[in-house]
């Protein structure tokens, strides 16, 4: 392959080598995807000197994409399906001429596909390779969830299809259902909560009004009002899409549907109907499974929590408990220590109601309690095959509970969840359930009780001043007053009302000796609570002030989820 242009530019520069410039160019045409594209997601050439050369090269301006304001983007010029299909990103408009950004200046299609669209002569301007994908982010997200704006996007054409947890009746359409502005409308709200970050989507009817509400960072935000006679349309459109029976409104119904974004990253929904006073109130639960990638540094544990978690991983037998309510993040943890143990060495495998997220190498189970598979049947099946690792989705009964700490007490590493407060009350609430005191001392080996903190902005948290008084009642220790400053929320466009993301708290107990000793005592969750203290773990409350001090959150938020004042 004869080198010109770009790659021509770059070796004649000496900013990467003859063999490395061929190899990246020829594994570029093979993939179809731009030379450009390639040498930066493969760190092999900086975007910031790719993007000088390139304009050196083509004789094309240069611009700094952060120092433009997103407002003086015109707006509805070029519609999506072209901004996204060429990476092409419509910067200003000069009479008859619009300047596009692209990072490659030799995509001519792009600049003649555009020009053909807008009726307009177009210009390239060069800009960093890395930053692209965000500003195109950014200035899509600027539109309506009504029905004006969705302008000509290629939301009809969204690849959709239904999951497959079970038979869910019969594979039905309605007009009602197929209606294209109905069908663009969900589309456009599924697209949003998943850009937004959220965790679900409710579909709420009620007597003179309809609202759609979207979960994010853990709080519920309204974001359209459709008119409320759409309510029967936009239910038969997501029962269509979740492969629901639309003629059942009387009872709940349970379903999945996959939204797949690229050939690569496909988004779960879970589905759940449930009739009301004035129609079906219809959830998507939305399941992501690069949650279960982010890596434990992510999560938000301690140095020593980590190191606890870690080891307990590494051991060969014993039962890992997580707990916390639900939205807690318990499910992100668990398959963050699956993905850990997902190796081609390990037998693993889970039962789950439902599967939430999909890992390859794990062999996965969604319970059924109609024909008779429930946690203790999967558990049972899963012994007679040889597992190193074995999960449960949630320990419900006694008969779950003994089959899981038989099975960590006889060579198998066992990882659960328990719907309760605190670490200490998971071993009671065991005990409760009729699991006999030694047996729950000699099998499980740690707890992790969590809750999910909203994360203070970056940009715009700002200092608060608390009373000493204040801060000593709240928990923390006379001593440390002064060394530390309190943050609390501001807002700005960056955030939500001062908050973007969340961190998790933790209380991560081993079950050391004396703690056993105290279980087999039958002692009260205050009495282990007392001991864990006096080994030297945190609990939530404690946990929750270190992330107060460390700026990552406010006093009001860890308030909110722990047992605050």
């Amino acid at each position: 392959m004869n080198l010109s242009g770009l790659a021509k530019k770059l070796l004649n520069e000496g900013v990467i080598a003859e063999d490395a410039i061929r190899s990246a160019s020829e594994t570029a045409h093979k993939q179809k995807i731009p030379l450009v594209t390639y040498l930066v997601q493969n760190n092999l050439v900086p975007a910031r000197t790719i993007a000088l050369a390139a304009s050196d090269e083509f004789g094309t301006p240069l611009i700094e994409l952060d120092s433009m304001s997103q407002d003086a983007y015109p707006k509805e010029l070029v519609n999506e399906k072209l901004v996204r299909k060429h990476r092409a990103l419509p910067l200003f408009k000069r009479g008859t001429r619009l300047y596009v950004a692209v990072s490659d200046p030799t995509n001519l299609q792009a600049l003649d596909e555009i020009k053909f669209n807008t009726g307009l002569s177009t210009e390239a301007v060069v800009v960093d390779e890395d930053k692209l994908d965000g500003a195109i982010d950014r200035y899509l997200e600027g539109t309506d969830t009504g029905f004006s704006d969705l302008g000509d996007t290629d939301l009809d054409d969204l690849d959709i299809e239904a999951g497959t947890d079970d038979d869910k009746g019969p594979d039905v359409t309605a007009e009602a259902a197929d209606d294209a502005p109905i069908v663009r409308f969900v589309n456009k709200i599924l697209l949003d909560a998943i850009k937004m970050g959220a965790s679900d989507i409710h579909f709420e009817p009620y007597e003179k009004a309809y609202r759609i509400r979207l979960r994010a960072d853990g709080i519920l935000r309204e974001v359209a009002r459709p008119p409320v006679n759409l309510a029967p349309k936009l239910a038969a459109r997501l029962k269509v899409m979740s492969q629901l029976d639309i003629s059942e409104r009387r009872l709940p119904q349970d379903g999945r549907i996959k939204l797949k974004l690229s050939k690569t990253r496909a988004i779960d929904f879970r589905v759940n109907s449930l009739p009301t006073l004035f129609g079906e109130k219809i959830v998507l639960r939305i399941l992501d499974p690069d949650s279960a990638k982010l890596g434990i540094d992510m999560l938000g544990y301690e140095e020593d929590q980590k190191d606890l978690f870690m080891k307990a991983l590494e051991q060969p037998q014993g039962m890992i408990l997580v707990t916390g309510p639900t939205g807690s993040g318990k499910t992100v943890s668990l398959y963050t220590g699956l993905n850990i143990l997902n190796t081609p060495e390990r037998n693993i495998s889970t039962a789950e109601d439902p599967a939430e997220i999909n890992l390859e190498g794990i062999n996965q189970v969604n319970v059924n309690t109609k024909v008779g598979l429930d946690f203790g049947a999967a558990l049972r099946a899963f012994l007679r095959q040889d597992p190193d690792i074995v999960m449960v989705g949630e320990i419900r009964d006694l008969e779950t509970a003994e089959i899981a700490i038989k099975a960590a007490q006889t060579g198998h590493l066992v990882l659960s969840t328990l719907h309760t407060n605190s670490a200490p009350e998971t071993l009671t609430r065991l005990r409760n359930m009729g699991v006999p005191a030694f047996n729950i001392a000699t099998s499980v080996s740690l707890i992790i009780a969590q809750r999910l903190a909203r994360r203070l902005c970056k940009s715009c948290k700002k200092p608060i001043d608390v009373p000493k008084e204040t801060l000593i009642a709240e928990g923390f220790k006379e001593g440390e007053i002064g060394s530390f400053t309190i943050y609390g929320p501001h807002g700005c466009d960056k955030c939500v009302n001062g908050y973007k993301g969340r961190v998790g708290i933790y209380e991560v107990v081993k079950v050391t000796d004396g703690i056993s000793r105290i279980i087999m005592e039958e002692g009260n969750a205050i009495q282990i609570a007392d001991a864990a203290r006096a080994e030297g773990f945190n609990d939530l409350r404690a946990s929750g002030l270190k992330k107060v001090k460390d700026g990552l959150t406010s006093l009001a938020e860890v308030n909110r989820v722990t047992t605050g004042h």
